[in-house]
């Protein structure tokens, strides 16, 4: 009895084959006779599911494509075993951190991600437009967990979900190609993650405690000429001001409370 083929497995073998080709190598010089040996095919079997050089690539980035939504979604049930229901912030948070490239895979992801969108610019045909429906269905998504947030209360009800959507899948895109070339490392790109969901949920940010203000307390005896360059504010012994004295023929700046008149 002959063997059944998956000819969706044997598809998917070749697209990871050509991703593992292009990230070593870069597109350019990634043809169908180089995707064939990796994949440990004939050229001929390469050809025959995929007619052309572009109908490859393009399956292989809907490959990738279909991985980064795989491995968010994993992040966030991670985040669901310690959290349920997740917080609008903590999807989004786990959406953004996976498109860093911090690990081998995500760092393949976004250069051979990078790599097929300059290629596009100039080659017609090599298609963007499937992929940007991916990215669109992503950005809904972090819309929707904006939506959610504003309508409990974690997010301002002056910012607009969409737009910010945009904006952090935008940030998102340009810090893994910021990190892959060496612009910055990932704790950095995570700390501006970071910064920007700490704007977008600013209840949900730890709380900062001010350090006490302690009011300098300088004798007002041998303060002279040419009184009030600034106000300063003091808590406890209200009104403080910036005085001009000469000593030993020495202009200096001190720092003393407002005298009032007293006797004599």
């Amino acid at each position: 009895m002959p063997k059944r083929v998956d000819h969706e497995e044997r598809r998917r073998q070749i697209a990871d084959a050509l991703v593992r080709t292009a990230a070593a190598r870069g597109l350019h010089a990634t043809g169908m006779r180089e995707v064939a040996a990796e994949a440990g095919v004939s050229l001929r079997l390469v050809q025959y599911y995929f007619g052309t050089k572009e109908e490859l690539l393009l399956a292989a980035m809907q490959r990738l494509a279909i991985q980064f939504a795989e491995r968010g979604m994993a992040r966030i049930r991670r985040v669901k075993e310690t959290e349920n229901p997740v917080s609008p912030r903590r999807v989004i948070a786990a959406i953004l951190t996976e498109g860093l490239p911090a690990d081998e895979e995500r760092r393949t992801f976004t250069i051979v991600y990078t790599a097929y969108l300059a290629l596009s610019l100039t080659d017609p045909a090599l298609a963007i437009k499937p992929l940007g429906k991916n990215s669109d269905a992503v950005t809904d998504v972090v819309a929707a967990q904006l939506r959610a947030a504003q309508a409990a209360g974690d997010m301002p009800d002056r910012l607009d979900p969409d737009l910010e959507a945009v904006s952090l899948m935008a940030m998102s895109a340009g810090l893994g190609t910021s990190v892959i070339a060496g612009g910055s490392s990932v704790e950095q790109a995570q700390a501006v993650i970071d910064y920007h969901l700490d704007r977008l949920f600013p209840t949900s940010r730890p709380a900062l405690r001010r350090a006490p203000v302690t009011t300098p307390r300088i004798p007002a005896e041998g303060y002279g000429a040419l009184p009030l360059v600034a106000d300063v504010g003091g808590e406890e012994d209200g009104e403080w001001r910036l005085y001009w004295t000469t000593r030993d023929r020495t202009a200096t700046c001190r720092l003393a409370p407002t005298l009032s008149a007293g006797p004599g």
